[in-house]
């Protein structure tokens, strides 16, 4: 993930291949995170794509450039993003099916974030729908046999699961972020979690982590409060 102290309660990062999900409310990070994870694999020599149905390419690569992450030595060439319109189901849906895969596999990308899933579950009309759909992207997903990181926003009335309560169950692995205020209410604190990881050990402790600007710090080694 290039985080290390999420790293060390990952037992050393994500497990090559599989497919992560980060779960928060609003303004805990999680595009950060998923930014920190595809500047690790550009650094490491690692082709990445990067999938956008928020946020413009330009805004992505003016966000990196501010962390003090040289990304135009790799944009269109290691880095790669591609925009898609939440607001059009069938574009959305046959620019991920058509073009993803064959993106993938032309410049053997190891590394995908999705960034924000939960606005892709947005389209469908039902939960049978969303289901099927969402299962059959993942298992596209996993033939690409790419490390793929997706976002989510937390339910509004439920900050330990997900919008829909689904990406948790197809998913390898899940970070869920949330704010914790202490008993007298006077600061909140971010916290991470590992609530799930497939095929590798993990911590199972709540840590504190913040957001400087240039890097998150994750305090594995420190309580709450």
């Amino acid at each position: 993930m290039g985080i290390e102290g999420l790293d060390e309660m990952l037992s050393g990062g994500l497990v090559r291949g599989t497919i992560a999900a980060i779960v928060g409310t609003y303004g805990t990070g999680k595009t950060t995170f998923a930014l920190h994870f595809i500047w690790e694999g550009l650094a490491r020599g690692e082709t990445a794509i990067y999938i956008s149905l928020e946020e413009s390419e330009e805004s992505i690569v003016r966000y990196l450039t501010e962390k003090g992450w040289p990304i135009e030595q790799y944009r269109n060439t290691s880095f790669f993003v591609l925009k898609l319109d939440p607001t059009n189901f069938n574009l959305s849906i046959n620019s991920i099916r058509n073009e993803l895969p064959p993106l993938i596999r032309k410049f053997s990308a190891s590394r995908l974030v999705f960034d924000p899933i939960s606005l892709f579950e947005d389209l469908f009309e039902s939960d049978a729908a969303r289901r099927y759909e969402m299962f059959r992207f993942v298992e596209m997903l996993r033939d690409q046999r790419c490390t793929m990181l997706m976002t989510s926003e937390t339910d509004k009335n439920n900050q330990f699961s997900s919008r829909h309560n689904l990406i948790e169950y197809l998913v390898d692995t899940v970070i869920l972020l949330r704010y914790i205020r202490s008993d007298e209410q006077t600061r909140v604190r971010l916290a991470l979690e590992v609530v799930k990881m497939r095929s590798s050990a993990h911590s199972r402790e709540i840590k504190p982590y913040e957001i400087a600007n240039d890097r998150i710090n994750v305090y594995s080694q420190a309580n709450l409060f």
